[in-house]
């Protein structure tokens, strides 16, 4: 806990240990060495009573009006960030890859698009007076073909790469210069919404360095479980970080989107 700047560092098992304690549950042994750990630093008293300083934190993860997700697929593995937006307050959570805590941090409304486009590392084009509208259409197949040859080391030139997949030379040119793709995802109980009141919106970018920012089209976001194949059209768009700031932007719901408390 760093409790001068309101800040606390948290895997998922202490995030559940603080919310079986909260809904007095019992404590799973799989889960003891969490709450020790817990204990040790200050969050947990003696008597598994959570720290006072932790109250925003703990009320805000039990009832979120909002929850984004970063997820984020680089050289070094997955990360996973976030927002969780209650009524009261906002916490956003990020952590290293290869690490099983994130560091909760609170925000505020004014600043939640930018804590969300820092996540990504939105940054300004390397290139200027590049087509913006640029598309390439291809599979989804031929897209983890050519993932799978750079993750192996077995990429070589993209004009060689392209014919050994069948993928479009540009998709193979494009890649090539891939730092990382991200998928940024929000929820909330939707006024209105049909069948669980569960609303979604979505974005998939990859950031592919001086080749700019691309737009997945399709497969559209969200994307559910066995919903994409090999056979599967992949379109996607070049677009700017301008642009991306405004989609980051409009997957927060406005007030009249949210269900009542």
């Amino acid at each position: 806990m760093d409790a001068a700047r309101r800040r606390v560092r948290l895997s998922d098992f202490h995030v559940s240990v603080l919310g079986l304690l909260v809904e007095e549950e019992q404590i799973p042994e799989e889960l003891f060495q969490a709450r020790a750990e817990l204990r040790e630093v200050g969050v947990l008293e003696a008597d598994d009573k959570i720290a006072a300083d932790l109250y925003p934190l703990v009320a805000t993860l039990m009832a979120p009006r909002v929850i984004a997700q970063v997820e984020m697929s680089g050289p070094q593995g997955v990360t996973q960030s976030g927002a969780v937006i209650g009524d009261d307050f906002i916490f956003t959570h990020e952590n290293w890859p290869g690490e099983a805590e994130s560091d909760y941090v609170p925000a505020e409304p004014e600043t939640l698009v930018w804590a969300l486009a820092r996540m990504v590392d939105l940054h300004r084009d390397f290139t200027d007076g590049v087509d913006s509208d640029e598309v390439i259409i291809s599979t989804m197949g031929a897209f983890d073909d050519l993932v799978a040859r750079m993750e192996t080391g077995q990429f070589g030139r993209p004009e060689v790469a392209a014919e050994e997949t069948d993928a479009p030379f540009r998709l193979a040119e494009v890649l090539s210069q891939l730092n990382c793709t991200w998928r940024m995802t929000v929820a909330w109980q939707g006024a209105g919404a049909p069948g669980n009141g569960l609303a979604v919106s979505a974005l998939a970018v990859w950031d592919c360095g001086v080749e700019g920012y691309w737009l997945r089209e399709l497969p559209a976001e969200p994307v559910v479980d066995g919903q994409v194949d090999h056979s599967s059209e992949l379109r996607v768009r070049r677009t700017s970080a301008k642009e991306l700031w405004q989609l980051i932007t409009d997957l927060l719901p406005d007030g009249s989107q949210l269900a009542s408390a």
